[in-house]
This record gives structure tokens, C-alpha cells and sequence, in this order.
């Protein structure tokens, strides 16, 4: 087999797109990526396989890139493989869970592509609640074995999201306010980290990682195995209760969101009405708020907790009903389809008025029907976790707000989008207090900044220079592993990384 140049000998990366030099430096000899096939129990998937194409493919359509190779790990010994082929040949590597990326980080042109969707097994013990589960499993793999012993996880809102990355950044579900963040309900994990090490985690075992993997993304590791502890949620009070679009019924979700009782959880849309069976014809394209509701307490007592929200508007629909858990995916299938997106999000603890009169002008007038304004009331069990005991440390915010257009046909140019988002983005913004880091797009340091308060920044710095000194895991929403005022040498940096990639 041929040696790899080391990548101490490749040139300093400072700006500008190097990564054909590192081809020619690194990739014109086939046999380092064969001796890598050899060694993994899933696939190598590499440019002149037929299913490359395929492999390469993620929900957002605009993403059309060229990765080097995507190795389909089988297990953890796969993913450490991988991680050791590219840290020992200098070659770029990202990390794929379900493909949901909205920075657009899981497929990177050049770089060795972990793919974990192919990890998706999922262990239930009933008696003692727990669930043991891979990384490439998604919310709708586990919500439905969990739900057959009436237990149930508060996972991502739409049922594609893979486990791996919705954990690692926090994960803020139908269940937020009841059973709090899905990190809140995780035991412990297994990881492989830039040693090319396989560690079992948890609050006694490298506390330091634990802590970190919950609310850090993948910057201090790749995570192959997640323990959870389930709750005991059969049936909910759920669906969609579908309202007018004013400012006052707006204000009045906000005010009620953050203050029914904790079995109450509710996402509400700002959309355009769709043409579906459920919608009167004279609503259809007109702006409307529709709520997704999940109760998970005593059935009778949630008709009582949604009756606030059925008084503030005549309904336009109500699909509110007794229904199996897995069951609130199904008003969020859409999200799985192919589509193009532009995001803005922003946590918050009050809107003003005029931010809410924005939103509502902005659906007025909206680039795309399939658009929407997101606002969620959160609180409860969430805020009641100890901020620094997680990464995720935004847990005294009241709402989640995000600015999301939405397009399904390929050939549409999205500037129009980009721009409707970014428009009522300034708008809202100065009502702003922070970010989700799992609804950041490729923003720039200073947002990923903004999703951890200076300590816990600091304090990820810190475990990311132990497990990840030379950022081999940058391909996330980075937190680089060195000081800001170093003078010493660094590894590249991750905005010229993601120069190189073609997406800075």
C-alpha cells in the first residue's frame, strides 16, 4: 500500500479551495481507500460504485456534492476505522446520522463520509424502561416498538430525524415540557472519539465527554450507541387544532403555551393553509396558525388544557383527537420529502407585537406555500434541569422561533427563499436571546457562539482540546479546539474548511 503524505507536510490552509491539491496529494492512490474497504464490515461506497449517487443524497436537494468515499459503518468498530483512515491520511472527514443537516455539514465534496444510516438497531427492555439505540435510527424507528409497551421518548418532531444528531445537539420534542430535552432522558452512550477509541460514557464513566455530547453536536466525537430511559406514554390527547392567523390569537398561544400545565406540549406553524381534505375550500392560501398538540397526562383532563387554545378563534380545523404517540408524525411527514430550505432561528423570552405583525405580513406574502414561521412555548421540565449540567444551557428561554421557507421543486432558483428569510430575520432578531444549535444553518462562529453562553462555550473548548486537539470532527457547527488569542501553530481553520469544501 502506498504512505499518505502526513498531513503535518500538507501546506498551511489560510483561504481560497486547496482541496484538489489535497486530492493530488492524498487520493490518486486508490489502494489507501481499497485497504480501508477491507477492513469495515458495512460498504465502502466510492465514486465508481453504483450506488454512489443514491448514497450521496440528503433531504435538502440543493446539496449536490462529491465526497471522496462514504463508508455505511455496521457498528462501532467501523466507525473507528474510518476515523483512523482519515486522522492518519489527513483527509477531510464528516459525519452523516439521518441526513437532516441544515448547515449542510453531513455531505462534504473531498472528504470521507461516516454514514451511520445504516446503524438503526433498536433494543427495548420493557420492564426497566430503557432503550438502547444506534445512531442512524430515526424518531419513527424507536417511537413505534417503544409505543407497543405503552413508553415512548420525547424525540424530533418529524419522524426521518436521525438519533445520533438530534441527541448530540439537544433535541427538543412533542414531549419538551413533560419529559424535557431527549439528553435529559439519556443514561449513557457510546462513542468514538478522534483516537480512533470506542468509550462507553455515562455520568460516572468520562463524565467530562457526557456532558459534552449532550447539547455539543459532533465536536468531540461520533456517537455510536445511545441508552435512554423511556416514559410511560401509550396514548395522548394530539393533532392539529388549525386557527386563524391574527396577532391576537398568535399572543394568545404565546401567553398560554408557557403557562398550561406541563402535559401540554405544542408546536404551532404559521403557514399558508394547504389544499388538504381537513381545510375549507374558502381557507385554503390564507395565513393560519396551526398547533400541534400532544398531552400526555389524564385524557380527560387535556380536553380541559386544550380548551384555551380552542377559545382563542373559531377553529378552522380541528384534528385534535386520543391517538397512539407515533401517530403525531404523521402531520409532519412532509419534512422527510426532498425540499429545499432556508432557516433563521432564534430562542426568545417575549415577542413584541411587531415582531408578530412581521410574521404575520411575511406569510402573507410568502416566497413559497410551503413556508412557515415556527413558534413553540417551551418551560416545564426543560427549564427545571440545572443549566450547567448539559451543553445545551438554553433552558431558561420561553419560546423557539424560527423562520423557515420551504421549497419542493428542484429547479427553483432559491435567492426568493434566502431573501424572504432573511427579511423578516432582521425584523425579529433584536427579540432574540440565543440559538438551537441543531436549527443552525452554515452561519459563521459568532452564531454558534450564540447557542452556548460563555462558560459553556469555554468548558467545550476545554473537552474538545482533550478528545479532539487537531478538530478532526469540524465538520459540525465547530468549536475550534484552540484559544481565540493563540499564538502558536493551529490546525486549519474550520472557516477554511468549509472554503475547501465549497460551502464557506
Amino acid at each position: 500500500m502506498s504512505v499518505a503524505t502526513p498531513a503535518s507536510e500538507m501546506p498551511a490552509v489560510v483561504s481560497g479551495n486547496l482541496l484538489d491539491l489535497r486530492r493530488t496529494h492524498l487520493f490518486e492512490r486508490p489502494g489507501d481507500v481499497d485497504s480501508l474497504a477491507a477492513r469495515l464490515r458495512g460498504r465502502l461506497i466510492t465514486p465508481d460504485s453504483p450506488e454512489f449517487d443514491g448514497a450521496r443524497r440528503v433531504v435538502n436537494f440543493t446539496v449536490d456534492r462529491r465526497p471522496l468515499a462514504i463508508a455505511q459503518a455496521a457498528d462501532a468498530d467501523d466507525v473507528a476505522e474510518a476515523v483512523n483512515f482519515a486522522r492518519d491520511n489527513g483527509v477531510p472527514l464528516a459525519v452523516r446520522s439521518g441526513g437532516h443537516s441544515l448547515a449542510q455539514l453531513s455531505i462534504i465534496d473531498g472528504a470521507l463520509v461516516v454514514d451511520l444510516s445504516r446503524m438503526k438497531r433498536v433494543r427495548i427492555d420493557p420492564e426497566a424502561r430503557i432503550a438502547r439505540v444506534q445512531p442512524g435510527t430515526t424518531s419513527g424507528d424507536l417511537a413505534g416498538p417503544a409505543n407497543a409497551h405503552g413508553l415512548a421518548l420525547s424525540t424530533g418532531d418529524t419522524h426521518s430525524v436521525g438519533m445520533g444528531g438530534l441527541t448530540t445537539g439537544g433535541g427538543i420534542g412533542y414531549m419538551v415540557r413533560k419529559y424535557g430535552l431527549t439528553i435529559d432522558n439519556l443514561l449513557a452512550a457510546q462513542v468514538v472519539t478522534a483516537a480512533g477509541d470506542v468509550l462507553d460514557i455515562s455520568k460516572d464513566r468520562h463524565p467530562d465527554l457526557f456532558w459534552a455530547i449532550r447539547g455539543g453536536g459532533g465536536n468531540v466525537g461520533i456517537v455510536t450507541e445511545l441508552t435512554f430511559r423511556l416514559a410511560p406514554v401509550g396514548q395522548i390527547l394530539g393533532g392539529e387544532l388549525m386557527l386563524p392567523a391574527t396577532r391576537e390569537t398568535l399572543r394568545g398561544y404565546l401567553d398560554y403555551a408557557v403557562a398550561a400545565p406541563d402535559d401540554l406540549t405544542t408546536i404551532a406553524n404559521l403557514i399558508q393553509a394547504p389544499p388538504a381534505p381537513h381545510v375549507p375550500a374558502e381557507w385554503v392560501g390564507k395565513p393560519v396558525l396551526a398547533i400541534l398538540v400532544c398531552w400526555t397526562g389524564d385524557l380527560g383532563a387535556g380536553e380541559q388544557a386544550v380548551a384555551p387554545l380552542r377559545a382563542l378563534a373559531t377553529p378552522v380545523a380541528d384534528l385534535v383527537a386520543v391517538r397512539p404517540y407515533p401517530e403525531m408524525y404523521t402531520f409532519t411527514a412532509h419534512f422527510a420529502e426532498p425540499h429545499g430550505a432556508s432557516i433563521r432561528m432564534m430562542f426568545a423570552d417575549d415577542l413584541s407585537d411587531a415582531s408578530l405583525d412581521a410574521a404575520i405580513d411575511a406569510m402573507t406574502h410568502a416566497s413559497s406555500p410551503y413556508s412557515l414561521i415556527q413558534f413553540r412555548g417551551l418551560g416545564g421540565a426543560m427549564a427545571r434541569v440545572p443549566e450547567e449540567a448539559t451543553a445545551f444551557a438554553h433552558r431558561r428561554r420561553r419560546y423557539f422561533v424560527a423562520a423557515i421557507a420551504v421549497w419542493l421543486d428542484p429547479a427553483e432558483n432559491p435567492a426568493s427563499h434566502e431573501a424572504w428569510t432573511a427579511a423578516l430575520w432582521e425584523k425579529v432578531r433584536p427579540d432574540g436571546n440565543g440559538v438551537y444549535v441543531n436549527f443552525l444553518e452554515n452561519e459563521g462562529p459568532e452564531r454558534v457562539r450564540e447557542a452556548y453562553p460563555p462558560t459553556t462555550y469555554d468548558r467545550l473548548a476545554a473537552v474538545k482540546r482533550r478528545y479532539d486537539p487537531t478538530n478532526l470532527f469540524r465538520f459540525n457547527q465547530n468549536i475550534p479546539p484552540w484559544p481565540d488569542d493563540s499564538n502558536g501553530a493551529q490546525p486549519e481553520p474550520v472557516g477554511a474548511s468549509l472554503a475547501m469544501a465549497g460551502i464557506g
